[in-house]
């Protein structure tokens, strides 16, 4: 028996020596397999997103490449400081101020229109609305997104711009009234629950109430003068950049409504409860907690939608007049202007049978321009976005 059982304890200890050996031998093969996987597995992922670096960086050479015998051919100063652009003249004469003139004073009218209504729409939509009807009002928004800009550009041309020849007056009276009402409302509440916090005593809310009326009154009476003077304005052309303005913020209204909203979303709603607790008005709270918080998020919703104004080429090609020249005074939006944009797509066909020449090489001047305004913008943006990030974190 003894015998019996010490062959049955040698048995079962072979066996299980055996089988630890194996799993050994089988945990290191499958480690080394996973290993190779891993490092494939991070290889192919760093290609890919290599690609679009090396993509951009390519981008650059190529453009870079082409521009820069312009600048070599005619130097920088008619470039950049005249407004004579004659590029099939003899001699010919490239200034393209008023063109750079164009592209900004289209640029800061869409800015003028999508941002503050931007901003305020996703407040409403973060802040103020319920959620049914916030889910209702946003996809609405967003498919502002989805029309193709040649649609936008053929409105501007067809619609808009006989609208504004004939009955501009009355348009742009209708134009402040729908821009600024959202505002004054907005401004004038936000106006009063910060002067009523400073006052003490037991009628803060009647202060409130009243300081409310009050600056809505003058604001109203503000935009019925404004309108009343705006309504008997003649305008003589409707392709200008006021059409092109109100158009390119519309469409980068989406842009700015659903980035902005999105980051007030990412707040919280612990900070938000938080400045209730502490005794602060939904004004406050919003003024004084949630958008700084939000800021950096916004900031990028505006670059986004700055982008999309500098970028836009079909809308101000069909809409903006297509006049080389600087209005007169430089604000005045009344005028026909031209863009880079425009002036890329429209001049391109025109010069490609002279590829090499001076002409050819201008567009690519003006497209190394977009790029470097594109580059500095995005790497402001990052920089003002990781100062807030910073200061929001207290480091």
């Amino acid at each position: 028996m003894r015998l019996l059982e010490q062959e049955d304890r040698a048995g079962i200890w072979s066996r299980t020596s055996g089988g630890r050996k194996a799993s050994l031998l089988l945990s290191k093969s499958a480690g080394r397999h996973k290993r190779r996987a891993s490092i494939i597995g991070h290889g192919f992922l760093l290609t890919i997103t290599s690609l679009s670096a090396v993509a951009i960086l390519f981008i650059f050479y190529f453009i870079f490449r082409d521009a820069l015998p312009f600048f070599q051919l005619r130097g920088l100063t008619e470039f950049f400081s005249s407004s004579r652009w004659y590029p099939s003249g003899e001699p010919s004469e490239f200034g393209a101020l008023a063109i750079f003139a164009g592209s900004g004073l289209v640029t800061l009218g869409a800015v003028m229109v999508s941002v503050p209504l931007g901003i305020a729409a996703s407040i409403c939509l973060s802040d103020v609305l319920p959620f049914h009807l916030r889910q209702m009002a946003k996809p609405v928004i967003e498919i502002l997104a989805a029309i193709p800009s040649v649609a936008y550009g053929f409105f501007a041309l067809v619609v808009l711009a006989p609208m504004l020849q004939e009955q501009g007056g009355q348009i742009l009276s209708i134009v402040v009234y729908v821009v600024g009402l959202p505002l004054l409302f907005l401004g004038a509440t936000v106006l009063g629950d910060l002067f009523s916090q400073r006052l003490a005593g037991t009628h803060r809310g009647l202060i409130r109430i009243s300081t409310t009326a009050l600056l809505v009154g003058l604001g109203l009476l503000a935009l019925a003068l404004l309108g009343r003077r705006l309504t008997g304005l003649e305008i003589s052309s409707g392709t200008n950049a006021l059409n092109v303005s109100l158009i390119l913020g519309i469409m980068a209204l989406p842009t700015v409504v659903s980035v902005s909203e999105d980051a007030l979303q990412a707040v919280g709603r612990e900070l938000r409860e938080g400045s209730y607790a502490l005794g602060a008005t939904r004004a406050e709270t919003m003024m004084k907690v949630v958008l700084p918080a939000a800021s950096s998020g916004i900031l990028a919703a505006v670059i986004l939608g700055v982008m999309r104004a500098i970028g836009e080429t079909m809308v101000v090609w069909m809409a903006s007049g297509n006049a080389a020249q600087i209005p007169h005074p430089w604000y005045n939006y009344l005028e026909p202007i031209r863009t880079l944009t425009a002036t890329i797509a429209g001049d391109m066909g025109e010069a490609d049978h002279v590829t090499g020449s001076a002409r050819y090489h201008v567009l690519f001047a003006m497209a190394a321009c977009l790029l470097l305004i594109s580059f500095f913008s995005n790497l402001a943006s990052e920089t003002v976005r990781r100062r807030a990030m910073r200061k929001t974190q207290g480091t």
